[in-house]
């Protein structure tokens, strides 16, 4: 099974559209996962109209028509894989006992708000996947998301992708 990562779009904001290279991964992706900040409801939309299937929440930048339709945490069972979903985790200092105390029953838990790409092991394990934004790279060197899959009950080969500089 083949996921997508991504966050922190923020269109139509930050970018009038998501890169084309990402949109190639959509098509090519059993999930695709929103971590929140989609900012309007379109690409919602486009994006439940293209995937195989779609998990997403909303972020602190979402409105209500977005907040309508998206849960705040969401979860789901992936090959034998728990995942869950959430916006925002807090500061760096701490992040992986808070996201074990929070999140006790989880393997992957994929979030979003720093724009900043991250990929930690908590000490009980689960682990920590922050796929950066597609499309505002706020003070990264590049705009990024995440590729993974799942084999045989395990998250596999997760990779961080790195966008060309937009001109």
């Amino acid at each position: 099974m083949r996921l997508l990562l991504i966050a922190d779009t923020h269109l139509p904001l930050r970018a009038k559209a998501l890169p084309d290279q990402v949109w190639r991964e959509v098509d090519t992706a059993d999930v695709v996962v929103h971590a929140g900040d989609w900012v309007e409801v379109a690409l919602l939309d486009e994006l439940e109209a293209r995937s195989g299937r779609l998990i997403g929440v909303y972020g602190n930048n979402d409105g209500a028509d977005l907040r309508a339709r998206l849960p705040e945490i969401a979860r789901a069972d992936l090959g034998g894989v728990r995942l869950a979903v959430i916006h925002e985790t807090g500061a760096k200092q701490g992040r992986e006992r808070r996201c074990d105390e929070l999140f006790p029953d989880t393997d992957v838990l994929v979030f979003g708000h720093s724009h900043i790409p991250w990929d930690t092991v908590t000490p009980n394990g689960m682990r920590l996947l922050n796929p950066g934004s597609p499309t505002d790279r706020r003070r990264q060197p590049f705009c990024t998301y995440q590729t993974a899959e799942i084999r045989d009950g395990e998250l596999r080969d997760v990779t961080r992708h790195e966008l060309p500089l937009r001109r």
